[in-house]
């Protein structure tokens, strides 16, 4: 590949990492397995597993779209490694911040104290007719006991 196009490969890796997080924020995440090819897997190792597009549009929303959930994912030290025209894997830090309220009434203010949760994401990426796509797409916690070998 020439620089030009590892470039933007790598921008368009990224961006998926950022849309992901501003559909779950937004309360649209019912979009979100648009991200992800047919075959794709999205894990928390130990807790879930979803795998294939019927497992994706019905797993996603309804663990991830919450009435009254104000939510903010703040994703950076975004590194993508392209690995052929086609393929890339990267890894981002995520911090999430969470108010979910009972009565289903979204949050007016900040959630006070600690992040929900901390951790990263480790993504597989394939290039598809559609663009770039999430393959397989693994959040891993910090702080929540060892990591899982990967």
């Amino acid at each position: 590949m020439d620089p030009l196009e590892r470039l933007l490969a790598e921008r368009a890796c990224e961006r998926l990492v950022y849309r992901y997080a501003h559909l779950l924020d937004l309360g649209e995440a019912d979009r979100v397995p648009e991200l992800f090819t047919d075959d794709a897997v999205w894990e928390l190792p130990g807790r879930i597993r979803l795998e294939g597009r019927a497992e994706l549009d019905a797993g996603i929303p309804s663990r991830l779209n919450k009435a009254g959930r104000t939510a903010r994912h703040v994703c950076t030290n975004v590194v993508i490694d392209v690995l052929s025209p086609t393929e890339a894997v990267g890894t981002s830090y995520m911090i999430n911040y969470r108010h979910d309220d009972p009565s289903g009434v979204p949050a007016v203010l900040p959630p006070a104290g600690e992040p929900l949760y901390m951790g990263e994401y480790r993504d597989r990426f394939v290039r598809t007719e559609d663009g770039w796509r999430f393959l397989h797409r693994c959040t891993e916690l910090a702080f929540a006991g060892p990591p899982t070998a990967g």
